[in-house]
């Protein structure tokens, strides 16, 4: 399964924008997906305090700060668990 990790924190809007869309997201195309609270995380806090939200797909940053989800679910589709169900679904 793919992993989706969202580096994020409490009260940020583009965070709830992007965390919102993953979820939309998710919901038609199945990945795996980790939030990260940077304010939890010092390693992630020193790395991403000013770029917030970011996304990495499989260990690859993806996005930072917006989410283009045609972008995305052609990332996703590079895949080959997921290019059956995106050409399916899509």
């Amino acid at each position: 399964m793919i992993e989706v990790v969202l580096f994020t924190k409490p009260g940020c809007c583009l965070c709830d924008t992007v965390k919102a869309q993953l979820g939309e997201l998710r919901a038609r195309h199945p990945f795996e997906l980790r939030e990260v609270n940077i304010l939890e995380d010092a390693a992630a806090f020193a790395k991403f305090q000013q770029e917030i939200p970011v996304v990495f797909i499989n260990g690859r940053k993806a996005f930072k700060y917006h989410l283009d989800e045609k972008a995305f679910l052609r990332r996703l589709g590079s895949h080959p668990e997921e290019r059956e169900i995106l050409k399916n679904g899509s």
